[in-house]
């Protein structure tokens, strides 16, 4: 009985002893976190997949029209009055518009402008409307109170229609003015949620941890409240990107938001209204490459928003 009692004693640890340590290539446990299962939930999302993939190939054609088409809508031969409303072909796609035009041409490269409002709209407001947001619930106090009632007066001025007395206003405008007065309008929807997100998080245990240890506020803002509190910013930014687009495209089909000799496919579509009867193809393709576009932002932000919202878990 002693001798078996010795042996088991003295038995090395190996893989029958429950308390042996664990093997070198035994893989650690992931660490779950909000952002980890987010990323992992949207490599399994065809809705982002689908979405990321058009998106991503906007991106290309804004930057670099010149690989899909041959030609330039601004050379100086570009237009032949002769091809006038001509319907499509092998050689013509998407056939000519008023001006004998080749409308393929031109709605490739009206994709910059467009790409160039929905992203630099985007980014503007959310920055602006975070670092306030952010502000205003971490202060608290006479600095929420001031914001808070400043944002109200911006927040009261619907956006389409502040835009185009805006616009009106400056007179000939490009994709940088409309981004900067849309920007200008659409701030305040990023710093209510951005303020409540903080409002939210601030006195969470981890912040209190933080400062017992003796953490600044810059760290504490910069470090736990902001990664924190993103991600409702970042689900309403993604699906803004394709309203953006679409307010960009409504400005200038009324005239007043990117306008001529610069191309967008709100500016042909105007131009492509009055003979849509005789030639529906001139109005036809490019609304349907904006629909294509606004639907793929929404279909990318729908997904972000799957991925980073708990309750949908």
């Amino acid at each position: 009985m002693s001798d078996t009692i010795t042996k088991d004693a003295s038995a090395p640890a190996g893989d029958n002893n429950p308390k042996a340590a664990p093997a070198k290539d035994q893989k650690p446990e992931r660490v779950a976190s909000l952002w980890s299962d987010a990323v992992r939930d949207l490599r399994r999302n065809p809705l982002f997949i689908i979405g990321g993939v058009l998106v991503l190939a906007l991106i290309v054609i804004s930057i670099v029209p010149q690989w899909f088409t041959d030609g330039s809508p601004f050379d100086n031969n570009a237009c032949d009055l002769s091809h006038s409303l001509e319907r499509p072909s092998a050689d013509h796609w998407f056939g000519y518009d008023v001006q004998g035009c080749d409308n393929y041409t031109r709605t490739i490269w009206g994709a910059r402008n467009s790409i160039i409002v929905g992203i630099l709209t985007t980014t503007l407001v959310t920055v602006v409307g975070s670092l306030l947001g952010l502000l205003a619930g971490w202060k608290g106090g006479i600095i929420d109170s001031v914001l808070s009632r400043f944002t109200e007066i911006f927040f009261s001025i619907p956006t389409l229609l502040g835009g185009m007395l805006i616009m009106s206003m400056l007179g000939k405008g490009n994709a940088y003015t409309v981004s900067l007065v849309m920007a200008v309008l659409g701030w305040p929807q990023i710093y209510r949620i951005m303020r409540a997100s903080v409002l939210a998080n601030k006195n969470n245990d981890y912040v209190m941890a933080a400062r017992a240890l003796g953490a600044g506020a810059g760290r504490i803002t910069f470090r736990h409240i902001l990664p924190n509190a993103i991600a409702p910013v970042i689900v309403v930014a993604a699906i803004s990107l394709g309203v953006y687009i679409g307010a960009e495209s409504a400005l200038s089909y009324l005239g007043i938001g990117v306008q001529s000799p610069e191309i967008s496919w709100g500016l042909m579509i105007s131009d492509a209204q009055v003979r849509f009867l005789a030639a529906p193809h001139v109005l036809l393709f490019p609304a349907a490459v904006l629909s294509v576009t606004v639907l793929a932002f929404i279909m990318l932000g729908d997904a972000v928003r799957d991925a980073l919202d708990p309750k949908l878990r």
